[in-house]
C-alpha cells in the first residue's frame, strides 16, 4: 500500500508537468502525468496545444513501450472519456496495461465529470482520487468556468497599498507593489489568452500590454476599451496601435466613436469590435458574448480604475487578484482601484471565495472568485461617470 505522502509526491511533479505547458493550451485544460514503476517516475507527459495529445498520451508516448506489471500513472485531471479531437485518453491507459490511476481534480464538464473513472474501472484500473484536488482545480481556472458556463473568465488585477490606494492624490504610482509581485503579475498575463484595459491607461501610461516571463515576450489579444474612439485622435498613436503585435490588438468601440475612427484602425492593422449600446460606454454581456463567439476563453482586465468599477457594478468580474504592498497612503484623496458602490452593511458587501494567499517579495497576493450580494447598490451621487 502506498502511503498519502508518496502519493503527493508523485502528484506534485505532475502538477508541475502541467504548469510548463502554462496558457498553451486553450481552451482545453493544461494537465500533467506522470507514470511511475516500482517506485520510480518512467516517463512524463502535458497537455500539447488545442488539437494535439492530451498528457496522458504524451506520457505513453514518452515511455516507448508497454509498461511494467503494476505501473501506475499520476495525473492532475480526471482523463478524458470520450472522442474529440483526439481519441479517449482511457482507452489509451486501459490498452498500455496501466493498472493503477491516481487523480488530482475531478472533470468539471457535466458531460464528463466521473465517467472517466467508470471506464477505467470498468477495465480493470484501480482509481485513486482527490490528492491534492484543490491544487489541481486550481491549475484550470479559465477552462473550469468555461467548460461549466459556456463563458469566458473575466478576472481583473490590482496592485494597492495596506488601505486599498493604487495612487497617491498626485496620480504617483509607479511602483507601488514589488518587483516579485509585478513578475507574478506577467505570469497571469501569459496564462490568459487576453488582456484588457481602458482607453485612459493607454493615453497616459502607454503600456505594451505583453507578457514577460524568463526573458521571453509574448503577446495576447490586447483588448483596449474605447466607446468614444479617444485613443485614435491622438496625434502620437499609443504603441499597442502601432508595435509589431498591433494584430493582436482590439479596440472595444461602440457606434458613438464613428467609423472614420474605425476604418483608421483597420487600415493600421487594428481590429475594432463595435458593440452596440446607448451610450459610449461598452456592453459587458455584449462584450463576453463577442469573447465566447470568437473562442476567447479567459480576459485579464489591468484597469484602469473607472474600467474595473464598471465591470465591478455590471456584476461581470468573475475572479480578482489583489496584491496588497506594505505601504500606506492614510490618505483620503488617494486614489482607489474599485469604488462607485454604496455599501452601507456588510451583507450587501462584495466577498471572494475559494481563496488562494501566496507572497512574492514583501507583497501578499490574495485572490478568488467574486461572489456578490443580492443586490448592489451604485451611489450615482459620488461615482465618477467619466467614460473609460
Amino acid at each position: 500500500m502506498i502511503d498519502a505522502e508518496v502519493h503527493a509526491a508523485f502528484m506534485r511533479r505532475a502538477i508541475e508537468l502541467a504548469r510548463s505547458v502554462w496558457g498553451t493550451t486553450h481552451p482545453n485544460p493544461m494537465v500533467g502525468a506522470l507514470i511511475v514503476e516500482d517506485g520510480e517516475g518512467v516517463a512524463e507527459g502535458a497537455t500539447s496545444p488545442a488539437g494535439g495529445p492530451h498528457a496522458e498520451i504524451n506520457a505513453l508516448q514518452a515511455l516507448g513501450r508497454k509498461p511494467k506489471p503494476g505501473a501506475a500513472m499520476y495525473v492532475t485531471l480526471e482523463p478524458c472519456c470520450t472522442h474529440g479531437r483526439t481519441p479517449p485518453c482511457t482507452d489509451a491507459i486501459v490498452d498500455a496495461g496501466i493498472t493503477r490511476v491516481v487523480v488530482g481534480a475531478t472533470d468539471p464538464n457535466p458531460a464528463h465529470a466521473g465517467k472517466g473513472y467508470e471506464l477505467l474501472r470498468a477495465g480493470g484500473v484501480e482509481v485513486i482520487q482527490g490528492v491534492l484536488e484543490a491544487e489541481c482545480t486550481d491549475l484550470n481556472l479559465i477552462f473550469n468556468h468555461w467548460i461549466t458556463t459556456g463563458r469566458p473568465l473575466f478576472a481583473a488585477k490590482s496592485g494597492v497599498t495596506l488601505d486599498g490606494k493604487v495612487a497617491t492624490r498626485t496620480g504617483d504610482s509607479k511602483w507601488i507593489t514589488s518587483e516579485a509581485a509585478r513578475a507574478n503579475g506577467h505570469a497571469w498575463r501569459r496564462y490568459f489568452p487576453a488582456i484588457a484595459v481602458g482607453a485612459g491607461t493607454v493615453r497616459s501610461d502607454n503600456p505594451r500590454l505583453t507578457a514577460r516571463v524568463n526573458g521571453t515576450e509574448w503577446c495576447p489579444w490586447r483588448f483596449v476599451f474605447d466607446g468614444l474612439l479617444r485613443s485614435v485622435t491622438d496625434k502620437s498613436m499609443p504603441g499597442v496601435f502601432t508595435d509589431e503585435f498591433r494584430e493582436r490588438t482590439i479596440v472595444v468601440t461602440t457606434p458613438h466613436g464613428g467609423l472614420g475612427y474605425v476604418r483608421k484602425l483597420n487600415a493600421m492593422g487594428v481590429k475594432a469590435w463595435v458593440l452596440n449600446s446607448s451610450t459610449p460606454k461598452v456592453n459587458f454581456l455584449d462584450f463576453r458574448a463577442r469573447c465566447a463567439q470568437e473562442g476567447i476563453t479567459g480576459v485579464f482586465f489591468e484597469g484602469g480604475a473607472q474600467l474595473l468599477s464598471e465591470l465591478l457594478q455590471a456584476r461581470e468580474l468573475d475572479y480578482l487578484f489583489t496584491y496588497h504592498a506594505p505601504v500606506l497612503f492614510a490618505d483620503d484623496k488617494g486614489k482607489a482601484i474599485l469604488r462607485g458602490l454604496r455599501t452601507e452593511t456588510l451583507e450587501n458587501a462584495i466577498r471572494l471565495h475559494t481563496v488562494r494567499h501566496e507572497v512574492h517579495g514583501d507583497d501578499a497576493l490574495m485572490r478568488g472568485y467574486v461572489s456578490y450580494p443580492e443586490k448592489l447598490y451604485v451611489d450615482e451621487a459620488t461615482f465618477n461617470r467619466k467614460v473609460y
